[in-house]
């Protein structure tokens, strides 16, 4: 599948973003959409993901209580909702699917392009 991820722009400290990640054909039962992201000089890291069957979530420490994951299956599409945004969630936010849950980049398959946030203080 084709992944189109889209949602970022700039914030102010404790706004809300949604982001998100439509994809060119479905996803299948066994499939597992993550989102990361990528801050200038950093390495990619996990934020959340949600398991396209089941629905289960899983969340990075940092945006557990901030961020919510879900997803409509008519649409195709899994959504980041980034609540009381904080400047250190500034980054480009790439969205991801594969066939296994990982918090790593390497479980994922297929990548959209990333879309940028950014939060001043």
């Amino acid at each position: 599948v084709q992944l189109q991820a889209s949602g970022g722009g700039l914030v102010q400290a404790g706004d809300s973003l949604r982001l998100s990640c439509a994809s060119s054909g479905r996803f299948y039962s066994s499939a597992v959409v993550g989102w990361f992201r990528q801050a200038p000089g950093k390495e990619r890291e996990f934020v959340a993901a949600i398991r396209w069957g089941s629905g289960i979530r899983y969340y990075e420490d940092s945006v557990r209580g901030r961020f919510t994951i879900s997803k409509v299956s008519a649409e195709n599409t899994v959504y980041l909702q980034m609540d009381n945004l904080k400047p250190s969630d500034a980054a480009v936010y790439y969205c991801a699917a594969g066939s296994h849950y990982g918090t790593t980049p390497k479980a994922y398959d297929s990548w959209g392009q990333g879309t940028l946030v950014t939060v001043s203080s």
